[in-house]
């Protein structure tokens, strides 16, 4: 009987799964008869773009010529033979400055790479050579030998006037792709960010315009298609566009570029002094400046009468200065005493208000050449 039974259970199973079939084939909807009156729906007329889109498109078109997309190569070594190859290392943003061919973008996107390649939004591409760099302010300028037909320079604006709220748009070749668009607004100024060098970079432009990898480099304009800032960082754990986006102000920017096309790397001015760590003015209770704890022979400082704090050969320590301001802007540490130096030239002379032993004065400094 246990024979019978194993030998039934196959044919139910298929009986079944006739009777399955019989109910879809019967039950199924049926085909639609073909119809000869089928056609595309009819197009409906949009009518004309809001004033936005249109000012979007008009922005886009008259500055990607100016943007241009970065790949920086590295040179290896072939495993089955001694010739070397250039590889990509990365990919990065910057954008035309002038009709001699230089191109503004961030340090960092060109600091691992040896060697650089544009490519224009053509998509005509040329070998570029490093004209120098900041690495406090993440700025660094390449030169490309283009036909100056196909260079078309950035209108540049300025940043001073920028107030939170107003239109942005960011314009850069994110994840390697072909130039794109995104906009938003100004989401707070003054921001505080941190360089390559772990100097810090003030007075930045936040904008929740969506900046992603391979943006940075790439310009942040304003409504009227003018340059207000370089995009240089995100904050994002991820490393995608969290709506939080930092630029570099366009002041900055052209205070920085014109210089380091001209001499090849940023020359900050010196006072020919050396400054004690924050903690040892702590120390001693005195006034938020730098402390002057060394002056160089006939420099700048020394010729205006600048004294710095010393050891008498008893151990007691002589008075010395600490400087409070240069031309009346605050420098309570040294980062913003540098900062206050890399606004003028060689040769400039600033007024420094000093600090010593309770007595305030003044003194004038011809800044000298800087390391």
């Amino acid at each position: 009987m246990r024979r019978l039974r194993g030998r039934a259970t196959p044919a139910i199973f298929l009986v079944l799964i006739a009777a399955g079939l019989a109910w879809w084939w019967t039950m199924r909807p049926p085909s639609p008869a073909p119809s000869a009156t089928a056609e595309p729906r009819a197009v409906m007329a949009r009518g004309d773009l809001a004033a936005d889109e249109r000012n979007n498109i008009e922005v886009f078109q008259a500055v990607s010529p100016s943007v241009v997309h970065i790949t920086t190569l590295q040179t290896a070594t072939s495993l089955f033979s001694l010739d070397a190859l250039q590889i990509p290392r990365g990919t990065g943003t910057g954008f035309i400055w002038d009709e001699r061919g230089h191109v503004v973008t961030n340090f960092h996107v060109i600091q691992e790479g040896n060697a650089a390649r544009v490519t224009l939004a053509d998509q005509s591409s040329y070998p570029a050579v490093l004209v120098g760099a900041f690495p406090d302010r993440d700025l660094a300028v390449l030169r490309i030998d283009a036909p100056r037909e196909k260079l078309r320079p950035i209108p540049v604006g300025d940043s001073a006037g920028l107030q939170v709220g107003q239109k942005v748009y960011a314009i850069g070749n994110p994840f390697g792709l072909d130039q794109t668009l995104t906009t938003g607004i100004v989401s707070a100024l003054n921001r505080e960010i941190e360089s390559v060098t772990r100097r810090p970079i003030r007075g930045v432009i936040q904008t929740d315009a969506a900046i992603n990898p391979g943006n940075s480099g790439g310009p942040l304009l304003d409504s009227a298609g003018r340059l207000i800032g370089v995009n240089t960082a995100i904050y994002s754990p991820s490393g995608a566009s969290a709506g939080i986006g930092f630029a570099i102000p366009v002041d900055e920017v052209n205070r920085v570029v014109p210089r380091l096309i001209r001499d090849g790397r940023f020359i900050r001015p010196t006072l020919g002094i050396a400054a004690a760590p924050p903690r040892f003015g702590q120390a001693l209770g005195l006034p938020d400046g730098v402390v002057v704890v060394d002056v160089s022979q006939d420099g700048p400082a020394a010729q205006a009468g600048v004294r710095p704090f010393l050891r008498a050969p008893d151990g007691s320590l002589l008075a010395g200065d600490v400087i409070l301001a240069l031309d009346g802007q605050a420098t309570p540490t040294l980062d913003r005493l540098l900062e206050a130096l890399e606004r003028h030239q060689v040769g400039d002379t600033v007024t420094l208000k000093l600090w010593r032993a309770g007595q305030e004065r003044e003194a004038q400094v011809r800044l000298g050449l800087g390391s």
